[in-house]
């Protein structure tokens, strides 16, 4: 009798991205984060209600915060739960992790931001990165070079 097939996750395990960072900022260092998560939040991010393109991660006290990272309530939502979409919600990071972002923070001028969220092993991580903002002419730098490349890849489709 063969064996039956392992059934894949229903759509990617990737829920949501933060693409406007990619534009923003120079990512130096990529760290993955926990994410402590209210019941309905985990219902909401199972339908894909979130937004991440106005959030950024605060460091203190030792411990790190995702904040203005939107998740809206389902309709379904419970009714002795009142649902706070803009709270802000703590990160799971090592202390040497934080203390390592923090360091970077303060002394070379570098923000915290949320580049994805995804699903790993049943659980809600964050990828965050250490990133130091673009100015205008990086800007255009980049978008040059992305479509040099484009340009490069019809180039050498043809032939």
């Amino acid at each position: 009798m063969a064996k039956a097939k392992k059934k894949a996750a229903p759509g990617s395990k990737t829920i949501a991205l933060n693409k406007q960072v990619r534009h923003e900022y120079f990512i130096e260092q990529t760290y993955e984060a926990g994410l402590v998560l209210q019941g309905w939040e985990v219902k909401s991010l199972r339908d894909g209600r979130i937004q991440l393109k106005d959030s950024y991660v605060i460091l203190e006290k030792g411990e790190a915060f995702l904040f203005g990272a939107q998740i809206s309530a389902l309709l379904s939502a419970s009714t002795h739960i009142i649902p706070d979409s803009r709270r802000t919600r703590k990160l799971l990071l090592h202390a040497h992790e934080i203390e390592r972002l923090n360091n970077a923070v303060d002394r070379k001028g570098y923000t915290v931001v949320p580049l994805a969220m995804y699903w790993k092993n049943n659980r809600v991580k964050v990828e965050i990165g250490l990133a130091k903002g673009k100015q205008l002419h990086d800007k255009r730098d980049t978008e040059k070079a992305r479509d040099w490349g484009r340009e490069k890849a019809r180039i050498m489709k043809k032939g």
